[in-house]
């Protein structure tokens, strides 16, 4: 591999990492390669994202490297939560909250077991929104984040707490039920808002 292949590899291997981030050694376990080129490249990277015009940069906070957005667009950034189509949750953000609300705390690993797909992007919404937040960090290797809803999540769909949910069978959680209650809620709210 050249040199621009691997620069390509580690940037896909930035993206899919999220937000969880990535270590350098486990970028050079992946690619076969030397830490220390490893090292030298993600040097390169990020000095390319600084002085470029990009809308991401490559961040290191504890050993881990992720994408991040600059904080010079942050105000786009809200518009784009605030905008009127942002106002409603797609399926894959119901689904993940149903999953966050009835299982916390969670993990985006055991979301994504029980959804059978990624769910990076539904997660950053949700947050974006304020409906879910970290609520710690798993023991073991890579520390992953704990998820779990937030009051502002209990206020969107009108709850006192999370007893009013809907019950659900205790052994499988039943997604499309879920989806199904926080879907009427999240209607009755848009129509209210309307009147």
């Amino acid at each position: 591999m050249d040199r621009n292949e691997i620069k390509a590899i580690i940037e896909g291997l930035l993206f899919i990492s999220g937000e969880e981030g990535i270590e350098d050694k486990q970028i050079a376990e992946v690619l076969q390669i030397e830490l220390i080129f490893v090292k030298d490249i993600l040097n390169e990277l990020i000095e390319e994202y600084q002085n470029g015009v990009r809308g991401m940069q490559i961040t290191q906070l504890a050993g881990l490297y992720q994408f991040t957005t600059k904080q010079e667009h942050a105000i786009y950034f809200k518009r784009l939560i605030n905008s009127p189509s942002s106002a409603t949750l797609s399926q894959a953000a119901l689904e993940t909250l149903a999953i966050i609300a009835y299982k916390q705390p969670i993990t985006r690993a055991e979301i994504e077991e029980i959804r059978g797909v990624k769910s990076e992007r539904p997660l950053q919404t949700l947050i974006a929104k304020l409906l879910i937040k970290e609520v710690g960090r798993a023991e073991g290797t890579g520390r992953a984040i704990i998820y779990g809803t937030t009051k502002a999540f209990l206020d969107h769909f009108g709850l006192k707490s999370l007893q009013e949910l809907p019950p659900l069978p205790e052994k499988k959680l039943e997604i499309e039920e879920a989806d199904l209650f926080f879907e009427r809620f999240q209607e009755e709210l848009i129509q209210n808002g309307d009147n």
